[in-house]
């Protein structure tokens, strides 16, 4: 049992890591982005591809994956530079889709359903099992930590206000002489890049990575984790991530009290329940559970 809670910490690690990231260019900068799924994907077969089939040391082949994150989310930006919510909406979710498509339908590259197999690990072989449950735990914990400073940081500076108000209203930020250009696009490319790495520490854990992980349904997790911790909070997200991964955890045992239901009907009833509490918390909390600081100017 404590190899399972070790377990889902450290996923509660990978969905706190995505989270900062979107609530960088959403929660902070009112960027939508629906392609998380992609820049997850990205990161993840970049890093399983460069130490399989490239040969590339773990480490090395990890730190490739923000690289390729980087690079994709400022290309996503420039590709979308007139486009506003709900159609810059549409785009991403159509990026996410098509990087999908590309790993299902690329056998000759990654597998495709078959799933890649990754056996390269950081410090693999040093380590016995029990002792690397938590080693990664500890690894994907210092990443998430580092990625809250960077992100905090970020709020906190001018910088920060300068996003904050490129979300309220770009026109005036335009007006005020800022390059609301330039702003999108950097941190655009810095969402990717942290989503990037999430993605290589996800592959080198289950060590088996296939398209059917990457569905839109993980975009909409990670969506629902900055709803629900607060939208431009950075605490409230970790919290959110918390709240949204022991909600599909624990919806999992619903099989040991509804044994008539089979596992598709069981599927379904968690979405129902993941969005009814979803609901429950938007309700009470509409704006999440630790809501944004309001600004306080000290001249």
């Amino acid at each position: 049992m404590t190899f399972y809670f070790v377990s889902i910490a450290t996923y509660v690690g990978f969905f706190m890591i995505m989270a900062l990231a979107l609530n960088l260019q959403w929660g902070m900068t009112g960027m939508v982005n629906f392609g998380v799924a992609g820049f997850y994907a990205i990161g993840a077969y970049t890093s399983g591809l460069l130490s399989v089939k490239a040969g590339w040391p773990v480490e090395w082949a990890m730190l490739a994956a923000p690289v390729m994150g980087l690079i994709w989310g400022a290309a996503v930006a420039l590709l979308s530079i007139r486009l506003r919510e709900d159609f810059l909406a549409i785009v991403t979710l159509g990026f996410g889709e098509i990087v999908r498509l590309f790993v299902l339908n690329e056998d000759w590259l990654t597998e495709g359903p078959r799933g890649l197999r990754i056996d390269a690990r950081p410090l693999g072989g040093m380590l016995d099992r029990d002792q690397y449950a938590y080693f990664y735990l500890a690894l994907v914990a210092v990443t998430v930590l580092i990625i809250f400073l960077i992100s905090e940081r970020i709020r906190r500076s001018p910088y920060g206000r300068v996003l904050r108000a490129i979300r309220e209203d770009d026109v005036v930020a335009g007006v005020l002489g800022k390059v609301v250009l330039r702003y999108r696009i950097q941190v655009f490319a810095l969402g990717g890049a942290f989503m990037g790495l999430g993605g290589a520490l996800y592959a080198h854990y289950v060590q088996n990575i296939s398209p059917d992980v990457f569905m839109p349904m993980v975009a909409i997790f990670i969506w629902m984790s900055v709803i629900v911790g607060g939208a431009g909070n950075n605490k409230g997200l970790l919290i959110g991530a918390g709240v949204v991964m022991a909600l599909l955890e624990g919806t999992r045992f619903l099989g040991d009290f509804m044994i008539w239901l089979d596992a598709e009907k069981l599927s379904a009833l968690r979405i129902i329940l993941i969005g009814v509490l979803l609901i429950v918390v938007l309700r009470l909390r509409p704006r999440g559970l630790m809501p944004e600081e309001k600004f306080r100017y000290n001249p």
